[in-house]
């Protein structure tokens, strides 16, 4: 039996900006054949193709706002049920409140219940993967100073280019953006907790051996929610 045998069902993919989640997923979407669902995403699409929860969205943020619950629910609710889900999905992005969580549990009522996984790294850690990221402006090569650093410090291996740092990746404003996601998230850990739906992988491994932990995570949810 190979990953697209299996029907996952949801998968919820938490994890703070750094932790890897965005790697995670696309393998995960490879392996199981299931899409990748971001809020950024469908949000996009919708304003795109200008649906009506597009264009509410798109006036919403044209006056500086941010987009309602109300909305990003809705958008998720008719994204999940396009024929490419039907075999299970991975949210990414998504729920990012308590409230959001109960709206995605009523909305999955009857259905399988999602397999949360938390892939967890030390704040130390991400602080050293965000701030240490260097990229090339020409071929877009991406660096990381502590743990991929260039050949020549400061200059693209390839072109000889100066790398240069990203403005939001400074120190301060990683800071900021973790201590907001902490704020943010540790309420919907505590809730899946309660549930007995949270996973926890260590994120700081080998992109393959945190690969590895997640497949056997969504696997024993899938198993688990099938005897259910």
């Amino acid at each position: 039996m190979t990953g697209r045998d299996i029907a996952v069902g949801p998968i919820i993919l938490l994890g703070a900006p750094g932790a890897g989640k965005g790697t995670q997923a696309k393998l995960i979407a490879g392996h199981y054949g299931v899409p990748h669902i971001s809020t950024g995403d469908i949000l996009r699409d919708n304003v795109s193709r200008r649906t009506d929860l597009g264009m509410k969205a798109r006036a919403v943020m044209e006056r500086g706002e941010l987009v309602s619950d109300d909305l990003v629910n809705a958008m998720v609710a008719n994204r999940r049920k396009q024929p490419d889900a039907s075999r299970g999905f991975i949210l990414d992005g998504y729920p990012r409140t308590v409230a959001q969580a109960e709206f995605l549990d009523q909305e999955l009522e009857g259905a399988k219940a999602p397999v949360v996984i938390s892939v967890e790294v030390s704040y130390n850690q991400l602080l050293q993967r965000l701030t240490g990221r260097r990229s090339c402006p020409v071929d877009g090569r991406i660096y990381n100073i502590y743990f991929q650093p260039p050949k020549e410090n400061g200059v693209c291996d390839v072109c000889g280019t100066q790398l240069i740092q990203r403005v939001d990746d400074t120190e301060e404003v990683i800071s900021e953006r973790l201590k907001s996601y902490e704020r943010q998230t540790l309420p919907l850990i505590d809730y899946y907790s309660r549930q007995g739906r949270l996973r926890r992988v260590n994120g700081e491994l080998p992109v393959e051996q945190v690969m590895e932990q997640i497949f056997r995570a969504i696997e024993g949810g899938a198993a688990a929610a099938n005897s259910e």
